[in-house]
């Protein structure tokens, strides 16, 4: 990680300085080796470019990863605030469509009723006020009344020309 790395390049740095100061003395107390003084000079400086770099590289990446963070936090709350909108306007518009609907099957409920109250009153008046056709055995026994009706005054009436004749 991030700390670990900073620490080890420290170190490093800590160690370049030293060796950098020991082979610079000029009253050495003993004889130094500068050939492998300057070698292991040279590693730690190549270590100490590798710990730069990965250093950089980890520090640019937490902080394109803290960036993503924040941005993808920003878009969820953005999203969270429109999805909450979005159940409180449909909630909102789910009361208003049920009471529409209650007073609507309400009026329908009132209108079914007014209607079989229309109907049954029409029932009656087509009853009423529309002639039925006969059937043939109705009109024939109406018919045969009738030419029995008129058969007896044809008689009565014979018998009283009868009547009027003789008295003359």
């Amino acid at each position: 990680n991030q700390a670990d790395m900073q620490q080890g390049l420290d170190g490093v740095k800590l160690a370049l300085k030293v060796l950098n100061e020991y082979y610079a003395k000029e009253d050495k107390a003993h004889t130094a080796g500068s050939g492998a003084g300057s070698s292991i000079i040279g590693l730690l400086e190549v270590v100490e470019s590798d710990f730069s770099k990965d250093l950089a590289e980890i520090e640019t990446t937490e902080e394109t990863a803290a960036a993503e963070y924040e941005r993808q936090s920003k878009e969820n709350a953005v999203e969270k605030t429109t999805k909450e909108k979005d159940v409180e306007y449909k909630t909102k518009e789910s009361k208003s469509l049920d009471k529409t609907a209650a007073e609507l099957r309400s009026d329908r409920d009132g209108l079914s009723t007014e209607l079989a109250a229309v109907n049954e009153y029409y029932a009656k008046l087509k009853e009423r006020c529309i002639a039925k056709p006969e059937t043939y055995a109705q009109r024939a026994e109406r018919r045969t009344a009738e030419i029995s009706g008129l058969k007896q005054a044809l008689s009565v009436l014979e018998d009283e020309t009868a009547l009027v004749q003789k008295r003359k």
